[in-house]
């Protein structure tokens, strides 16, 4: 029909010449013009009441479930205070911060930060093929690793060390390095300790400072770590999904720091770490702790960092020996390799029940066993524990 191709104003205007005229037939004109009964009527009673014949706007005149506006400049604030975060830890935030609001859900916090051009789009999540884990206490199991060195505007380098509390993800360290040699790995964790005492165990890799390039795991960083009553644990190989809480803190640090400030020093570096991890610690929401601040599952260590080292004593039954500065021990009249790292200090031997084999421990770790055949100190999976 030609006047299919005409405007709706135009094809409305001329319905309602014709529909008011004494002799009309809406019924015919309703089907001739391809609308339906109610709509010819719809339009015929508006044009008699004086109304204009354009179509009018469906926007209801109210929005009841519309976010109100200061609720919705409540949540483009803390956008704006935290750039990084989505909905969800916003809502989180904000549920503490101004409790008593009308909070909207996440997904409709996600929705306004997008009509105001704040994201970008879907994030797609990052592919994981680890299990998860989480230590059931405080201080069971610290992570602690090297994030990437960046450089700095005066030419120097940062390497962040980092230090994460398994249970809670409280970040105990955020360090801002010159280097990663182990005299300056060293002082990061005595400040550490002395603030917030001795986990049961840590967690790194097996490359420098805490194990060197030739697979040697002990070193005389992670010997003073044993000494102080710490268990020494080392990721394996290619494998960073092993430290998987650290190398997401990793991103974290990244997304909301490292990738938005361009730093001048080493000193710049410090005070922009201790701002942001106090936010990271005590503000932002978390999604692994029921989107909870870390610092409200975390707790002090009750073990004190003791000063000086206490002696190293063994049970009695165990025979001592001196590591020499060639890492090895006499054991009846033969040398057996024990690692550099313990240079200087006593080690334990110690028969087990058969009387078969001779464990070898450092204070109360356990470091391997006697191999007769190799003339080294084995590690109960079968490998080599010396340099």
């Amino acid at each position: 029909m030609p006047w299919k191709e005409e405007s709706p104003m135009s094809l409305r205007t001329q319905f309602v010449r014709l529909a008011i005229l004494p002799d009309a037939n809406l019924s015919q004109l309703a089907s001739r013009f391809g609308i339906s009964r109610p709509t010819a009527y719809k339009w015929l009673r508006r044009a008699l009441d004086g109304d204009p014949v354009a179509e009018r706007s469906r926007k209801p005149l109210s929005s009841p479930a519309r976010t109100r506006e200061d609720v919705e400049r409540l949540i483009l604030e803390a956008r704006e205070r935290f750039p990084a975060w989505g909905g969800r830890k916003l809502r989180a935030y904000l549920s503490r911060s101004s409790p008593g609001s009308a909070l909207p859900v996440p997904s409709t916090i996600t929705a306004i930060l997008r009509r105001h051009g704040l994201l970008s789009g879907p994030k797609a999540g990052m592919p994981r093929d680890w299990q998860r884990f989480e230590r059931p206490s405080p201080n069971d199991l610290w992570q602690m690793d090297f994030k990437g060195h960046f450089g700095l505007t005066d030419g120097t380098r940062c390497h962040p060390l980092t230090v994460l509390d398994d249970h809670s993800r409280y970040a105990v360290g955020l360090v801002a390095c010159s280097d990663e040699r182990a005299e300056t790995v060293r002082a990061a964790p005595t400040l550490l300790f002395s603030r917030h005492g001795l986990p049961s165990g840590m967690l790194m890799d097996d490359g420098p400072p805490w194990g060197d390039e030739g697979g040697q795991p002990w070193t005389r960083l992670t010997a003073w770590l044993i000494r102080l009553g710490i268990a020494v644990s080392h990721g394996r190989p290619y494998h960073p999904q092993t430290q998987g809480k650290d190398e997401r803190f990793h991103r974290t640090l990244n997304e909301e720091l490292l990738s938005r400030h361009t730093m001048t020093s080493l000193a710049d570096c410090a005070l922009r770490f201790e701002e942001w991890q106090q936010t990271y610690n005590r503000i932002r929401p978390h999604e692994s702790v029921g989107m909870m601040p870390p610092a409200d599952r975390y707790r002090s260590s009750p073990r004190s960092m003791p000063d000086p080292l206490p002696p190293i004593a063994y049970p009695e039954g165990d025979e001592a020996r001196i590591v020499q500065k060639t890492g090895a021990i006499s054991y009846r009249n033969r040398e057996y390799r024990v690692g550099k790292a313990f240079f200087g200090l006593p080690v334990g031997l110690r028969r087990t029940a058969e009387g078969k084999v001779v464990e070898v421990r450092f204070c109360a770790h356990l470091l391997g066993v006697l191999d007769e055949a190799s003339g080294r100190v084995v590690r109960t999976g079968g490998d080599s524990a010396t340099d």
